[in-house]
């Protein structure tokens, strides 16, 4: 940069006695032709001229060969330009915003980014709010929000909000008092379908799955019905509601009806209206969580494979899974782990559960 300032004041310097020589009128000709080029030049700019150090240079050597009262027809440089220069230098020495912590929310950390970025890949049908219960669970306490900015800075695009139905609002006053029931079926690799009895608890939204067979008859469905009343022991004491909907097969048994097992417990038993799904929603969302997560994503075999798939994945659904309507909580989850304070410290731990349709995520101790 030196040497090129060097080089155009000396050609400047050469050019000067030439122009000393001319005749005053051609040099005054030359000037009012500079002037006016130099004028509509300044009308057709949009932005001001920036200057090199060799042309500030210059200006300041004829500076001294012009009147003082003609500088602001002569030189493109006013008092104005002087003063806001002279105003950066200032602020550009008493800035202090690189030594100052920025104000706001803290950045999130680089671990718990890379981790969003690694249970999105992981987990391609996770949504910003499952990600989000999952790092709860691990001990990250962030938000939905920063997780849907860390997936959209990513590229990735995350699902979107699937808003509960309006019968849940009804539902909630009462969850911990009710418990429903449906079947879901599940089609084989032959072509051939069994049917599973699902129990889900509205309060801890634990998953019971009663059984799976081929021939679901009234006679089994009580049967079934037993089996869950053995299992839930003292508990079932808090029941006071089951809902269902108006399958035959709940009233088909000649001994012994569906109904009269639960009413033994003094619970009431609740049917849907006919052809209203909407009345046993979180029974119906279950299913479609059991569809979307690991069903349609498996070939089953038979029955047997069918009911080690279901039980696999309600050990997985009621220790492991967060869910929205309990705070990201599990169902057999009363707490959330303490906070990690040095992430980087610990190992994470990645189990695989059905051959990796399903991962778990959790820090060694």
């Amino acid at each position: 940069m030196f040497v090129s300032l060097v080089y155009q004041v000396a050609r400047k310097l050469l050019a000067f006695p030439a122009l000393l020589l001319r005749r005053d009128a051609a040099k005054d000709a030359e000037l009012l032709v500079l002037r006016h080029e130099n004028a509509v030049l300044r009308r057709q700019l949009t932005r001001p001229v920036r200057y090199e150090p060799a042309d500030r240079l210059w200006f300041a050597a004829l500076s001294s060969l012009i009147p003082r009262y003609r500088w602001a027809n002569a030189f493109p440089v006013t008092p104005t330009t002087l003063l806001a220069r002279h105003r950066r230098l200032i602020a550009r020495k008493w800035d202090y915003s690189k030594r100052r912590a920025r104000p706001g929310r803290p950045p999130t950390a680089r671990v718990v980014k890379a981790l969003v970025l690694r249970l999105a890949k992981e987990n391609p049908r996770w949504g910003c709010r499952r990600i989000q219960g999952e790092l709860i669970r691990l001990g990250h306490p962030v938000g939905s929000t920063t997780v849907w900015k860390i997936l959209t800075a990513a590229g990735i695009d995350p699902a979107p909000r699937r808003g509960g139905p309006t019968w849940c609002e009804f539902l909630t006053a009462q969850a911990e008092s009710i418990i429903a029931c449906d079947f879901l079926h599940v089609d084989l690799i032959d072509l051939r379908r069994v049917y599973a009895l699902v129990f889900l608890e509205h309060d801890t939204r634990r998953l019971h799955i009663a059984g799976v067979t081929a021939h679901p008859t009234g006679p089994w469905a009580v049967q079934q019905a037993r089996n869950l009343a053995i299992e839930l022991g003292v508990r079932v004491d808090s029941l006071r509601f089951l809902i269902r909907d108006r399958d035959a097969k709940y009233t088909e048994s000649f001994t012994e009806s569906f109904d009269a097992v639960f009413a033994a417990d003094d619970i009431e038993v609740v049917p849907t209206e006919p052809r209203t799904p909407r009345m046993n929603a979180p029974c119906e969302r279950v299913i479609g969580t059991l569809r979307r997560e690991v069903l349609d994503h498996l070939l089953i075999w038979n029955e047997t494979h069918a009911r080690q798939i279901l039980d696999a994945y309600a050990q997985h659904y009621n220790r492991h899974r967060p869910h929205q309507a309990r705070a990201q909580l599990p169902p057999l989850a009363h707490e959330h782990p303490k906070p990690m304070s040095a992430p980087t410290t610990h190992r994470l731990l990645h189990t695989r559960i059905l051959g990796g349709v399903i991962n778990e995520y959790r820090y060694t101790a």
